[in-house]
């Protein structure tokens, strides 16, 4: 049970929501950061697409904030970006989101996601110079197929000698580059040759000889070879990552993290170029990548995150991390992977959880500053308390388990939003929409999806 002493502290700190809309708290509390995090504590709940969509929008128009760096696959969220942007062949924002075809595609293909795009393109519609349009990024590195293919169709636009190169290399994963899993269990396992030095020659000649590849056409061609340099840099690490999974988790966790701040890091140095002055972006991931894993149990299996790095890349004036909880409602997420998306319940919280601390104060929704939280704040959350975490597959039966972790809020994030009660993200395909065209094998975030 929480002391009582504990809930006052947090009920005298707490600033008070007064709906989904109602950010001036936060935006006061991110101040003059550049790079802000926003997390959430399932990948399933629409109040936190909401509020972290209207958060960024007035980031965006107040604060000038330059693009939004999300939990997906790049090449993915670039077709979903090219018509946020006004470009591309897609004609309305469910098309320009097909590409997320694979589990959990509700993720980024649901109601709150297809609202935002349509008016981040409303938004870059109005803008006089094409350069200053806002663009919407992939962090992760799952799309090892998508990302070789859009290497060699660029090249072939540009270098068609390099493209050749470039199918030569990536050959090397033959018939097993629809299945990654596997290509990463037979290395492990000495049953065939990694593809290592090849994925990396690739990446090293598209950056070494980026200067002479460059069309002509200024900002827009320049963009372009970003992107693929970016998709040659997915192809690396997602090799590296499936070579390692089957090596301990730990390993796989820290180079898919690693990747999501080393193309957050990029994103931000290509973007400062193009403006000319330092770049600012939003950051849409889970709680477990976004809250400072140092002030988590993960620490002690030598896990790290794209919270950590970033704070320890930046001055803390530059960085903003806010997570996201909910005491109970409903969520959309899967039994099991590959499961078809359902609305489940969400088990109240725990007794002895932050989420259930948070829910003792009696507020529906408020923010909890923690950067320059007091020594009665800071004394509520002495200790790791347990804290939960849902991802797409969610387990109730074995929550304790699968969902719970210990942390130590008050150095995990800047700040937190607690919205008591919270409701089901609803997906824009049918429920079994997953289950009929996902893969049959289990990615590394088995079991919790995160």
């Amino acid at each position: 049970m929480a002391r009582p002493h504990d809930v006052d502290a947090i009920r005298t700190a707490a600033r008070p929501l007064h709906d989904l809309g109602d950010v001036a708290a936060l935006l006061d509390a991110i101040g003059d950061a550049r790079l802000v995090l926003l997390g959430e504590a399932t990948h399933g709940t629409a109040e936190f697409y909401r509020l972290r969509g209207e958060l960024t929008r007035r980031l965006i128009e107040e604060r000038g904030f330059d693009a939004v760096a999300v939990e997906a696959d790049w090449p993915s969220a670039l077709r979903a970006s090219r018509w946020a942007q006004g470009d591309g062949d897609d004609g309305s924002v469910d098309a320009a989101l097909a590409d997320f075809e694979r589990f959990p595609r509700w993720m980024w293909r649901n109601t709150e996601v297809a609202r935002w795009l349509g008016w981040l393109r409303s938004h870059n519609a109005r803008l006089t110079d094409p350069g200053d349009r806002v663009g919407f990024f992939g962090l992760d590195l799952y799309s090892l197929r998508e990302s070789m293919q859009a290497v060699v169709h660029y090249l072939d636009a540009v270098d068609p000698e390099a493209a050749r190169r470039a199918r030569a290399r990536y050959a090397c994963f033959d018939d097993l580059v629809d299945e990654p899993q596997a290509y990463g269990h037979a290395v492990r396992f000495g049953l065939r040759p990694d593809c290592e030095r090849a994925v990396l020659q690739q990446l090293t000649e598209l950056c070494r000889r980026a200067t002479d590849r460059l069309p002509h056409g200024g900002a827009p061609a320049g963009d372009e070879l970003f992107y693929a340099q970016q998709n040659a840099r997915v192809v690396q690490n997602a090799e590296t990552y499936y070579r390692t999974m089957f090596g301990g988790r730990t390993d796989s966790w820290n180079v898919r993290d690693q990747h999501m701040a080393e193309t957050l890091q990029l994103l931000d140095r290509h973007l400062a170029r193009s403006r000319g002055r330092p770049a600012r972006i939003v950051v849409w991931a889970h709680n477990s990548h976004i809250g400072d894993a140092r002030a988590t149990d993960a620490a002690e299996r030598d896990q790290l995150n794209l919270g950590q790095l970033v704070r320890e890349t930046v001055r803390p004036d530059e960085c903003f991390l806010l997570g996201f909880t909910t005491h109970t409602g409903s969520v959309t997420a899967a039994d099991d992977w590959n499961a078809p998306a359902r609305r489940k319940a969400i088990v109240p919280s725990r007794l002895d959880s932050v989420e259930r601390l948070l829910h003792d104060t009696g507020i529906e929704r408020f923010v909890l500053p923690l950067r320059d939280a007091d020594a009665m704040l800071r004394r509520a959350f002495e200790g790791h308390l347990l804290e939960r975490a849902i991802g797409v597959v969610y387990r109730p039966e074995t929550e304790r388990w699968s969902h719970y972790f210990e942390a130590a809020l008050v150095r995990q994030f800047d700040a937190v939003v607690h919205l008591d009660r919270t409701t089901a993200l609803t997906p824009l395909d049918g429920p079994d929409a997953d289950a009929a065209e996902a893969p049959a094998a289990t990615a590394e975030t088995y079991p919790s999806g995160l």
